[in-house]
Parts: structure tokens; sequence; C-alpha cells
């Protein structure tokens, strides 16, 4: 549930699913809409598909605008908190022409996206200090 708190606003981050469990567990799916262009609603779906507590999680999308979406979300001790890595392997649709627009908007946009994450993540715990 914490994922619209660090999701730029302008996508219209949604969760859909009802009655979530409290903590992610292997298995779990997550239902939700985005709005990554000019407001058209996606409707998304991912599986949390591996998990250790504290350690690492993969979602892995079910339904969505990619071929493939793979995300690794790993965290690491640090002598000033946590390092957190994400690792996100995708493959866009309609072959040459998903490569294109790859190239041409939706790297840039993931970058865009990570980056406010990251911004995010740090005003959330700086503040805890």
């Amino acid at each position: 549930e914490n994922l619209k708190y660090i999701t730029p606003k302008y996508m219209n981050f949604t969760i859909k699913s009802r009655n979530l469990a409290p903590t992610m567990y292997p298995g779990m799916i997550i239902s939700y809409t985005v709005s990554p262009i000019l407001k058209f609603t996606l409707n998304w779906v991912t599986e949390i598909t591996h998990m250790k507590e504290n350690k690492f999680f993969v979602d892995e999308q079910r339904v969505g605008p990619y071929q493939m979406w793979h995300h690794q979300h790993i965290f690491m001790p640090h002598e000033n908190g946590v390092i957190m890595t994400d690792i996100i392997s995708y493959k866009l649709p309609f072959g040459i022409i998903g490569r294109i627009f790859n190239t041409l908007f939706i790297k840039s946009k993931l970058e865009s996206i990570f980056n406010y994450r990251f911004k995010q993540m740090e005003k959330i715990f700086n503040q805890q200090k």
C-alpha cells in the first residue's frame, strides 16, 4: 500500500485489490490501475513471486502493458540504514515498434518514475532520523 506514496501523482496509481493481507507473501496478487500517458488508464496485475523478509521481494506482471515485467527489490543493511536496489527486466509487445517506443519514451519514463521514488524515499526516511 505504500507504493501509492512513492509513485508520481500524475500516474493516478490506485490499488483495486480489496482485503489485502497486511504483509506480502509469495503468491500475493495485487491489482491496480495507472495512467502513465495522457490520463489513459491501464489495468495492471502483479504477483509477488519470491520473497525473503527484510532481504528482497520480486513482483512480476500477470496482466498489463508489458509483454514481460520482472522487478526485484533488494534490501542490503548499511551503516547509515538500508540500501534498496531495484532491478527491472521488461519487454514491450509489438516487436520492433515496441523497441522503438522503448528507446523514444518508455525507458526515460521509467527512469523518471524511479528517480521520483528515490527522492520520495529519501524524504520519508530522512524525516525519521
